[in-house]
């Protein structure tokens, strides 16, 4: 199997499709280019992408945080969040287990319960009808 070109189709409204063929011309590019562009880099930015008009490109103040944000993370806090993701598996592993020795104990419950069972009290009543002995 190849990789296979799909194609995607959406309305937008008249002026949003003039305003589109107007960047289209000033690129010196077809109308599809413009999409496919936006797309690459949208899938290359893993959604993350900020729509900037061209003049403000220049314009971003060195202070301004970058799109998308980024933020320092200790590596003590990486650390700990493996250690309990550890943890985590762990207790499932153990929670499934427990599960099935639940279901093993019904079963073999459900199973027992088809025997004859025979309460003392009962076995009390029928030797009353015999006679008794005594050694002694």
């Amino acid at each position: 199997m190849g990789n296979k070109n799909k194609t995607i189709s959406f309305r937008v409204n008249e002026d949003a499709f003039e305003t589109l063929r107007e960047i289209a011309e000033q690129r010196d590019i077809s109308l599809s280019a413009v999409f496919r562009d936006y797309v690459e880099t949208l899938v290359a930015h893993d959604g993350q992408v900020e729509v900037v008009p061209e003049h403000e490109i220049g314009d971003a103040d060195a202070d301004e945080e970058s799109f998308p944000p980024k933020v320092e993370v200790p590596k003590s806090f990486i650390r700990e969040h493996e250690r309990l993701e550890l943890e985590a598996e762990h207790l499932r592993e153990q929670l499934d287990e427990y599960k099935r020795y639940v279901t093993k104990l019904s079963q073999q419950l459900e199973d027992d319960s088809d025997e004859e069972v025979i309460q003392l009290e009962d076995l009390d009543g029928e030797q009353e009808d015999e006679p008794s002995f005594r050694l002694g």
